[in-house]
């Protein structure tokens, strides 16, 4: 099963908003066929395993990291492939909770006599397929936060300066998470300080929607984001509506109304849900960052911190918005890790609990 959960990773960025899920054919104890799924609307894990296993596929055991489809959708279900080959038992390391199949592609093998085993390294399937399960259980997409900070916790000076703070090593890595992603998220504050292109360089599977919270509509046409709208998705989120400019530019102007004049975060993604985004990665500013969090919208964080130390009271520092009022309610990161990136380290961790902050 672990090299099942391997083989899956490998579709991350291609499969969305299908489940990442990878499969292994094991006979006498031995892998005979393994695949996983490659690309949306593509063949399945399941079904390249078994071909590659051929006829040695009779009799032997399947693992697989979900729960094979069992309905016709854009391949036929697995569970015909499956019985067709001759598999004799079937891991799983977790049921899928789409509602065309939740359990019935389980009870069609188990109705053929193929025993079915289901629990394997069930932890792991979840964390692999966290964005699916999300936009599957509350329409939502899973959403990503990533800032590079000094030692000190600044993303910043005080007077705005952020050229750079991370290494040349550690931006290409956020290049690389970008190409992986349905679209990133700033606000108009870095786009008027910065001028970011948001793009994926060199370009990866995905090509995200750069997507501007700006309530007041504020976004330049001059600026690069708008300039290059015809060439890469745009999306311009506004509270008070489209300006004419903005309308003629080639971006896309959604008016998604909030309290105070601000976007309303969980009202955002219910939209970019509808949309079938899987990945978002929300790149700041800090009152960006922040909102996202006071939603309780933050699921995972890419945290690049810089061996570099700037002071200052009035430096940002990465979550702006409302944030807690006691220590104890803020949100812990599960199985995080810390690597080194360049000069850098990269803190990578899952939420696991939080609420969203009291006003």
């Amino acid at each position: 099963m672990h090299r099942a959960l391997e083989l899956a990773e490998r579709g991350r960025g291609f499969v969305e908003p299908n489940p990442l899920v990878g499969a292994v054919v094991v006979r006498d104890g031995r892998g005979v066929g393994e695949g996983w799924h490659q690309r949306f609307g593509k063949a399945h894990a399941e079904v390249h395993a078994l071909t590659a296993a051929g006829e040695l596929a009779r009799d032997a055991t399947l693992y697989v990291t979900l729960e094979p489809c069992c309905h016709h959708g854009k391949t036929p279900p697995c569970t015909d492939a499956i019985l067709e080959a001759g598999i004799r038992r079937a891991v799983v390391a977790m049921l899928d909770p789409f509602p065309q199949v939740s359990g019935q592609g389980a009870a069609i093998l188990r109705a053929a006599g193929i025993g079915v085993e289901v629990g394997d390294c069930e932890p792991e399937a979840r964390r692999l397929n966290a964005p699916y399960l999300k936009l599957l259980a509350t329409g939502r997409p899973y959403v990503h936060a990533k800032w590079a900070m000094s030692l000190d916790g600044r993303i910043a000076t005080r007077t705005g300066d952020s050229k750079w703070i991370s290494s040349d090593t550690s931006r290409a890595r956020v290049y690389e998470l970008r190409g992986r992603m349905d679209a990133i998220v700033v606000g108009i504050g870095t786009v008027l300080a910065d001028d970011p292109l948001l793009t994926a360089r060199p370009p990866g599977p995905r090509t995200p929607t750069r997507i501007v919270l700006d309530s007041h509509g504020r976004t330049p046409p001059t600026a690069r984001l708008v300039r290059t709208a015809r060439q890469t998705p745009t999306l311009i989120v506004t509270a008070a509506g489209p300006t004419p400019e903005l309308a003629a530019s080639g971006s896309e102007v959604l008016e998604v109304p909030g309290s105070d004049d601000r976007v309303a975060i969980p009202a955002l993604l219910d939209e970019l849900g509808r949309r079938r985004m899987t990945n978002v990665l929300v790149e700041g500013g800090s009152e960006v960052l922040g909102a996202f969090f006071d939603a309780g919208e933050i699921d995972e964080v890419h945290v690049y911190v810089a061996p570099k130390l700037i002071g200052g009271r009035e430096a940002r520092s990465p979550l702006g918005g409302t944030g807690f009022a006691r220590i104890a309610d803020g949100i812990q990161l599960a199985n995080w890790k810390i690597e080194q990136v360049g000069d850098d380290l990269l803190v990578h961790g899952w939420r696991t609990s939080g609420k969203a902050a009291s006003h």
